[in-house]
């Protein structure tokens, strides 16, 4: 599990205490990570954005934790994540899960190609002690330790 998480946050995917002043800043913040590891296009991002405002605050999975993602399109290069945590957590606009202080950011290329990253990564979130040190983490090398 651990070894599809580090290989799907590819180099510069990883962001730590970034600031965002709301919502939108935070899906920017996810979609820049997924645009420098090079998995996506700025078109992805701006795709996440404009999701967000269609369907609104789905995207908050759990307490404190959004999953900003977009259709498929030619905008993703390749199938990855991107983590983003906040140095302040931001409302999102979802009563049950507000607010939100850790941001990852899915690129897929297909319907299909990323559900054992999902499991991965569902099974990941579902240890709260593992997600409270993942928010604590000074540095990427932190947040890359903790998932090995």
């Amino acid at each position: 599990m651990a070894d599809l998480l580090n290989q799907a946050l590819a180099e510069g995917s990883i962001l730590v205490r970034a600031q965002a002043s709301n919502w939108k800043q935070s899906l920017e913040l996810a979609g820049s990570a997924l645009e420098q590891s090079h998995r996506t296009t700025n078109e992805y991002t701006k795709a996440m954005v404009a999701a967000f405002e269609e369907l609104g605050p789905y995207m908050v999975i759990a307490p404190g934790i959004a999953l900003a993602h977009a259709r498929p399109s030619e905008a993703v290069l390749s199938t990855g994540l991107s983590l983003v945590t906040l140095s302040e957590p931001v409302p999102f606009g979802n009563t049950a899960n507000d607010p939100v202080s850790l941001v990852i950011g899915l690129s897929a290329v297909d319907h299909d190609s990323h559900i054992e990253l999902m499991s991965a990564l569902s099974e990941f979130l579902m240890d709260v002690m593992k997600v409270n040190m993942l928010l604590q983490a000074e540095n990427v090398e932190q947040v890359r330790t903790l998932l090995r």
